[in-house]
């Protein structure tokens, strides 16, 4: 089963595609580009659209989603942590 999505190896979140992920689960990611799958542990419960660090991220590292630059971290995120609003927020002000 595919838990979330990322389009890229680059980028450094995927979005959640199933309801109900919780902390502590795994989750397998699908790279749309590569065709293949890699395994990431949920932090927190994650809900379904919202994105998944799969990878860990400093203060002022650019968030790549969809091989597009959405941001910039505001606090240090860990791969599985639920990657929003709380950490993540845009470049344009």
């Amino acid at each position: 089963m595919i838990h979330c999505v990322l389009h890229e190896e680059k980028d450094s979140v995927a979005v959640v595609v199933v309801e109900g992920i919780t902390a502590g689960q795994e989750m397998n990611a699908l790279i749309l580009d590569d065709d293949r799958t890699i395994t990431i542990q949920a932090n927190a419960a994650i809900p379904i659209g919202h994105k998944v660090a799969v990878r860990d991220m400093e203060v002022g590292d650019t968030v790549m989603k969809y091989g597009t630059d959405i941001g910039k971290v505001v606090a240090r995120i860990a791969t599985g942590d639920h990657a929003h609003v709380h950490n993540i927020k845009t470049k344009r002000w």
